[in-house]
């Protein structure tokens, strides 16, 4: 062809076909990746690691503490509320108890009769200290003859 070449002469590049792209990585290859960590191992003053340890025991430590604390305090929580139900328990018996025994002694009070004590009850259960209101009728006169006829009950 040209320049004394032939078409029998092999060239000494490869075709586009055998051509291999080698694989493209952001950060350091594998094969270099311990260099890398040793050289930042190295790079890194004594003091300074030193100072990570120790804060790394430091806040084991305080993670410790902490869950040890969240322990108690969950059953310091469950005594209380314990205790509060307890406590609440025993309160509304003892109110069950008493209303039970003033029931009691009102309907025995209420069956019970006298020849002549029906005033009196009457007086009983009547409220006697005057309240000044505005919004509420005048129940003086009221007062004063329930008072009269418990003292001088009406002859039949």
């Amino acid at each position: 062809m040209f320049n004394g070449a032939t078409d029998t002469q092999q060239t000494n590049y490869d075709s586009y076909e055998n051509f291999e792209e080698a694989p493209q990585t952001n950060g350091p290859s594998d094969a270099f990746s311990a260099i890398t960590q040793q050289d930042q191992i190295r790079a890194e003053p004594e003091k300074i690691r030193i100072w990570r340890e120790e804060q790394q025991d430091r806040l084991e430590q305080k993670d410790k503490e902490e869950e040890q604390k969240k322990i108690d305090m969950r059953e310091s929580a469950k005594k209380e509320l314990d205790d509060w139900y307890k406590h609440n328990a025993e309160q509304l018996e003892k109110t069950k108890e008493n209303n039970r025994a003033s029931e009691a002694a009102f309907v025995k009070e209420r069956d019970e009769t006298q020849p002549g004590g029906e005033w009196e009850k009457i007086c009983r259960l009547c409220e006697f200290n005057p309240k000044n209101s505005k919004n509420m009728k005048d129940v003086s006169r009221f007062r004063s003859i329930l008072l009269q006829l418990k003292q001088t009950p009406l002859v039949r």
